[in-house]
């Protein structure tokens, strides 16, 4: 993997090439080197199996100009990159990509200024996740793979169900998942900030499913952290100890319930709905549920949402973003009032001077401004680290959330008395465009039945849907736990630090009853 150091050196180089060139106003060169570590959980007691599987590793490096070009009306901006050659070759193909792909954009004001903020988060990542080796990757897999199956070995319930340990391996136990490791190099410099930055960032996720199957119980579990001596078997006895609980499931009937939604459930709706609808670019087309809103309530005053890249020991940390920008907190629901967006400096500038600022965001002026400072332009990958092969886009990084009455998971359970536990959602997506706010998600796991205020049995997988309209969600907040914890969807690159939310009249719908008269 490239070092700091070359990359550095390789951004230097680029950038005093580019600005050398005919026809170039200004100039950003970004540069990264990526590892992608990860090992496949595969375990099934009553069919052959190698328990880890497929330890392998991608890599990839290389170099991206961005640059604006003289034009006969004005200028013209263009992208183009070059991977595996960091040197003045490869810069010169990457601007010729970059010159032949320009285009005139009206909306774009400058490449990154200096921010008024200082970077503040330095000398973070984990040099053992750095360094670590094939073996290393493998005995991380077993780790998982050890502490599930010594739950299912030591659970009372499955022996009294196998009678024997022949009709344990009878009861289909299953364990599938995998443990991933990111290790990440960047650098940066433009024609405004000349002066190269470089970042390195490492991480380790543990995503597990639990099953048993003759049962028909499900369960997951999940590990998030970025020092590869915090790694522990906890994702393997979760997901186990889940899958257990989820024997003699129920089936729950189409109604109106108060919900408990869960770490899981939290993060997949703000992934996929409320960060998305919280951005910069989703006020400048006019396609979030919350336009217009900006110091307004949108939300329970018990809710409070904010992205922070910049906090040391959470997963989504960076120094600086890849626009070479310091990372930092930006506030987006405080007491339930809309206070702020995720931008990126060139989304920042094109809603700024938009002539219906004051209409899509709800504000102009000072207050538009300390709404939109760019603290979140990344060339994030769909999980893979950040692209040298891409333009800034706007990601979150570290979504923490918080009420100002936190309660624990057992007094808000006894708040909601009567209701559902929803522990582990899917598919989750806006049905009629963003705007509207309406989303769709089936329960897969890992959810039970309220009673008297205590979970009091599980619900089947995949036998119930939400069908509801986020503000509705966000609007009828009825408490939030104290103990949050980094929780991270599938091909996401933010986490979620996320509590456990009850939320009254979420609408429930039954589905796949068909099944069972198959059966």
């Amino acid at each position: 993997m490239k070092s700091a150091a070359e990359l550095a050196r390789a951004v230097a180089e680029a950038l005093e090439f580019a600005a050398s060139q005919p026809g170039v106003l200004e100039a950003e060169v970004f540069a990264a080197a990526n590892g992608a570590l990860l090992t496949r959980l595969c375990y099934t007691s009553h069919i052959p199996s190698n328990g880890v599987e497929e330890p392998k590793s991608t890599a990839s490096y290389g170099l991206g100009i961005h640059a604006a070009f003289t034009g006969p009306s004005g200028p013209r901006i263009g992208f183009g990159s070059e991977p595996s050659d960091l040197g003045v070759e490869g810069a010169r193909r990457a601007l010729d990509r970059a010159r032949t792909s320009a285009v005139a954009d009206p909306d774009f004001v400058s490449f990154p200024r200096p921010s008024r903020e200082p970077r503040t988060l330095v000398d973070y990542h984990d040099p053992a996740l750095m360094a670590l080796d094939d073996a290393a990757l493998v005995q991380a897999g077993w780790t998982i793979v050890g502490g599930a199956l010594r739950t299912f070995m030591a659970s009372s319930k499955l022996a009294a169900l196998a009678g024997d340990e022949a009709g344990l391996r009878r009861l289909g136990l299953i364990l599938g998942g995998d443990v991933t490791v990111l290790q990440e190099r960047v650098a940066v410099a433009s024609t405004p900030m000349p002066r190269v930055q470089t970042d390195e960032s490492t991480l380790i996720t543990a995503f597990v499913t639990a099953m048993v199957e003759s049962h028909g119980a499900k369960g997951s579990g999940a590990f998030t952290g970025t020092r590869l001596d915090h790694f522990t078997d906890e994702a393997g006895v979760e997901a186990a100890t889940n899958a257990i609980a989820a024997i003699g499931g129920d089936r729950v009937p189409s109604g109106e319930y108060t919900v408990v939604f869960g770490r899981q459930p939290v993060a997949d709706l703000l992934n996929n709905i409320v960060v998305p609808a919280c951005t910069a670019s989703a006020f400048y087309t006019s396609r979030t549920p919350f336009l217009g809103k900006l110091g307004r309530r949108v939300a329970s005053p018990q809710l409070t949402i904010f992205d922070h890249g910049a906090l040391p020991g959470l997963l989504g940390s960076k120094g600086i973003t890849c626009e070479g920008l310091p990372t930092g907190r930006t506030d987006l629901i405080k007491d339930g009032v809309l206070v702020g967006c995720l931008s990126s400096w060139y989304e920042t500038e094109r809603l700024i001077k938009d002539p219906a600022l004051h209409e899509k965001l709800g504000a102009g002026g000072a207050e538009a401004r300390r709404a939109l400072v760019p603290r979140n332009g990344f060339r994030f990958g769909a999980g893979c680290g950040r692209r040298f092969d891409a333009v800034p886009g706007i990601a979150a990084s570290n979504v923490i959330v918080e009420s100002a009455a936190p309660v624990s998971l057992e007094e808000l359970l006894r708040t909601v008395k009567d209701g559902l536990y929803i522990g582990r959602i899917w598919y989750t997506y806006p049905i009629n465009g963003l705007r509207a706010g309406d989303f769709t998600c089936t329960v897969v796991a890992d959810s039970y039945i309220i009673r008297d205020g205590r979970l009091a049995a599980p619900i089947r997988a995949n036998a119930i849907r939400i069908n509801e309209n986020i503000e509705r969600i966000l609007a009828n907040i009825v408490g939030v736990t104290k103990d949050a914890r980094g929780t991270i969807v599938w091909a996401a690159d933010e986490v979620v630090y996320a509590p456990e939310i009850a939320v009254r009249g979420v609408r429930v719908d039954e589905i796949a009853g068909f099944m069972e008269e198959l059966d």
